[in-house]
């Protein structure tokens, strides 16, 4: 399934931002049986280009310096890690697991991830939105699902600014929205998002599939990518369902776009950081999450991928107020049940290609 994060921004000067990271609360003295003393090396799959580049470039020496220990990094999307670890279930060899939250609680379903230590990573200090079920992992990233408009497109064409998804439907936006397809998170974050606007919910989605029906009127593609960049870049799209930090990142090349929090919700994407059961450097694992949580580190991420920080009382970098998603937004995000939506995918999806994509 395509994430929302399977390419990420563009870095302007990622060094100097991630700079910041050298001044992360230490790990104590290495200790050589939990893999941070000489020769021990700790292995994170996560996220690749730009995120993988921020990572290599400075959070990962950081760590290194602070624990005496090596880490290997190995890119890949959500769904990719997780197969990875399936694969390895009985002896493991990653040790730390960066995901998107759907994939997450898939993983944590199937009893991959060890709790966090809570004596060793803050999860008090996180949002609620970042605390995962039982421990299981942490969020320390966030973005959001919204609407991504043209301003000049819309106001060219007589179209006030979109506020909810409903407005998505307008007729006068025929063959002008490209919309995720259900085999992305950004489909599911708008049809959740759709279904409890219409009162429904992830356990009862008939209202949003009703919803999503009607915006499927104006639809010019149904896009599998989680990029829509080029439909905009091309004239094809005025309006797309899409995330702030991908928003943020198209707007950087002075390209006329803005971010829409839908008034009846925007859905709150969670970047996780999970611990491996069974890791082979699980002391090692644990203090890497919580310098994750440092927050310089989580300035330094937000510069860098305009993924929005989790940790309480973080000071936001004002140049970034509209690119990532402030303190101020967190308690407006819808949530989403992940477990519900997991458990249906597959009922959704058919549902969703008979009743939208074959308008």
């Amino acid at each position: 399934m395509p994430s929302p994060r399977s390419a990420l921004p563009t870095l302007c000067a990622v060094t100097g931002a991630l700079a910041l990271t050298a001044a992360v609360t230490g790990c104590g003295a290495p200790n050589p049986s939990a893999g941070g003393g000489k020769g021990g090396t700790l292995v994170v799959a996560g996220y690749g280009g730009s995120f993988e580049t921020a990572f290599r470039d400075s959070v990962l020496p950081a760590f290194e310096k602070s624990c005496g220990c090596k880490v290997t990094y190995i890119p890949g999307s959500s769904t990719d890690t997780v197969a990875k670890l399936k694969a390895q279930r009985a002896s493991p060899q990653i040790d730390v697991a960066l995901v998107d939250d759907g994939p997450q609680a898939q993983a944590q379903e199937a009893g991959l991830f060890s709790s966090i230590d809570t004596k060793v990573v803050p999860v008090d200090d996180v949002v609620k939105i970042a605390r995962m079920e039982n421990d299981s992992g942490v969020g320390f990233g966030l973005t959001a699902t919204g609407i991504a408009y043209n301003p000049e497109w819309f106001e060219d064409h007589g179209i006030p600014k979109p506020t909810t998804w409903e407005d998505l439907a307008n007729p006068k936006l025929r063959d002008k929205v490209v919309l995720p397809s259900i085999t992305n998170t950004y489909g599911v974050g708008l049809l959740v998002g759709a279904s409890k606007a219409n009162g429904g919910s992830e356990k009862d989605v008939g209202p949003g599939l009703t919803a999503v029906k009607r915006i499927a009127k104006n639809a010019a593609t149904f896009d599998t990518t989680a990029d829509v960049s080029n439909y905009f870049l091309q004239g094809q799209a005025a309006a797309s369902v899409w995330g702030v930090s991908r928003t943020s990142t198209l707007a950087e090349q002075d390209f006329p776009i803005e971010f829409v929090y839908p008034k009846d919700g925007a859905i709150g994407l969670v970047t996780t950081a999970n611990v491996v059961k069974k890791a082979p450097h699980e002391e090692l694992a644990q203090k890497f999450v919580a310098h994750l949580l440092e927050p310089s580190v989580q300035r330094a991420l937000a510069k860098a991928t305009y993924d929005g920080s989790v940790v309480q009382g973080v000071r936001e970098d004002p140049a970034l107020k509209d690119k990532v998603v402030g303190t101020d937004r967190v308690d407006s995000l819808l949530k989403l049940d992940w477990k519900t939506i997991n458990k249906n995918r597959s009922d959704w999806t058919d549902k969703w290609n008979k009743q939208v994509e074959s308008k």
